[in-house]
């Protein structure tokens, strides 16, 4: 029963709200890179597009395949990605991963959406999921400012 009480907090109101309204939902045209990743423990799979622009994320889109928990990371994500550096994703990318696995506290501004996912901490195989969509758009963004780089 007392199980069953965490389920439920997990999967919240707010965290199926948030799932229901993922934006920036497909492909882009001409992305700047694209990068795909998968969750080998659950399943879920994410593929993201980029456009950059001066080191900049200027079209953003998303294809997310995931439980709850992810689809909601990715709509935190995808309502702040846009007219973000690379450096700010892959450090939401690491605060994430510290709020998660070592109780760190959520990431700052303007990712401290992610916050509603603190209980999922308890859950350890649901962290490969909430984590996907940032560190594909981090490998993304990666690329872009390789190929800007030659």
């Amino acid at each position: 029963m007392t199980e069953q009480i965490e389920l439920i907090k997990l999967y919240s109101t707010r965290i199926l709200a948030l799932a229901a309204q993922m934006p920036h939902v497909g492909r882009l045209e001409n992305p700047g890179a694209s990068a795909m990743r998968r969750s080998p423990l659950c399943g879920s799979k994410v593929t993201v597009d980029v456009t950059m622009q001066d080191g900049i994320i200027t079209e953003f889109a998303q294809t997310v395949k995931a439980c709850a928990l992810g689809q909601a990371a990715a709509s935190v994500a995808g309502q702040n990605i846009i007219g973000r550096t690379a450096e700010e994703v892959a450090r939401a990318r690491d605060e994430l991963s510290e709020m998660l696995k070592s109780e760190g506290p959520p990431p700052g501004p303007p990712f401290e959406g992610f916050e509603v996912l603190t209980p999922a901490r308890d859950y350890k195989n649901r962290h490969a999921s909430i984590l996907l969509l940032l560190e594909a758009t981090a490998e993304a963004c990666a690329s872009i400012m390789s190929q800007n780089s030659q």
